[in-house]
């Protein structure tokens, strides 16, 4: 687990900084990131998704069901709460659960033409905006975790590597574009498996089961227009680790737009199991982009 304990808490000012935190590493990062420019964040915390450690890092917390949008606003208006990030994966699969919205959220489930990621927090953040509180990107406290292009581990893409990367990108930008999933798994220039509503993890270990453990490469991208408020492509620790069980020796990821969680842990653990990483600028990343950047880095590598 991240800690966000600083060593001068008491220099730390009230702010009108609000961060409303799911799952995962990401709400403890950019608590340990505001700190550290002396902003101490007040913290909605979503029961269903957030870490009981908030309890232990964070002096100004409110919990609130997964429904509670306006019990959320109303304690982002009583911590004076002008400016708000959104940081930990909310899965949206739970839209499907047994939770019940509150009249708010499902006046705006009721007026939405679509149920995807960003039609979803989109209305949640102009509902946020209406009410005078600004949603903020998410990135804005953790821009050391956010890679240039470049290959980041000992071991560049190799050429067949580099063929199914070039491959992944082209099919993943089109799955992103639909707001469908951000990432695929490819073997042999074909796409095993497409992200959903499952997760990366999760799509990765399908992929391993379809082939039988065979080699693949994982490729993950942002969105066309990627919103840095809200659904920013991760890489945590925990997805090292089950490319390594699933046997996927390759990822590909979009420079200055993924967080690498963890990121030096995390290219030491990739460098132990020879997982190669390269990040891409956007702009390349798909077609002969994207496949002459890493056959470059795959030539520089046998040199």
């Amino acid at each position: 687990m991240v800690s966000a304990q600083s060593n001068n808490t008491q220099n730390l000012v009230h702010s009108d900084w609000g961060l409303i935190a799911g799952n995962g590493d990401f709400p403890f990062l950019v608590l340990e990131g505001a700190r550290s420019r002396g902003i101490e964040m007040a913290v909605i915390a979503i029961r269903e998704e957030a870490s009981q450690g908030l309890e232990r890092v964070a002096k100004r917390l409110h919990w609130v069901s997964l429904g509670e949008l306006s019990k959320t606003i109303e304690l982002l208006h009583q911590e004076g709460v002008k400016r708000a990030v959104m940081a930990g994966q909310v899965k949206h699969n739970k839209i499907f659960s047994a939770i019940r919205p509150d009249w708010r959220l499902a006046k705006l489930l009721l007026s939405l033409p679509a149920k995807n990621t960003d039609s979803l927090i989109g209305a949640v953040a102009r509902v946020l905006e209406d009410e005078g509180i600004e949603l903020v990107d998410s990135t804005q406290f953790l821009g050391t975790l956010l890679p240039a292009a470049g290959v980041l581990t000992r071991r560049a893409p190799d050429e067949s590597e580099a063929q199914d990367i070039a491959y992944g990108m082209q099919v993943a930008r089109q799955i992103a574009g639909l707001d469908l999933g951000q990432m695929v798994v490819v073997r042999d220039r074909a796409c095993v498996a497409i992200e959903a509503m499952e997760g990366t993890d999760e799509t990765i270990e399908r992929a391993a089961r379809i082939t039988g453990g065979q080699r693949l490469v994982v490729v993950k991208v942002s969105k066309p227009q990627q919103d840095m408020r809200f659904d920013v492509p991760v890489i945590g620790l925990a997805t090292i680790e089950v490319m390594k069980r699933s046997n996927a020796t390759a990822l590909a990821i979009d420079a200055r737009r993924t967080l690498l969680f963890d990121r030096d842990e995390l290219i030491r653990a990739a460098d132990e199991a020879g997982i190669a990483i390269q990040a891409f600028a956007p702009e390349t990343a798909g077609g002969a982009g994207a496949d002459g950047e890493v056959q470059k880095a795959a030539s520089k590598r046998k040199s």
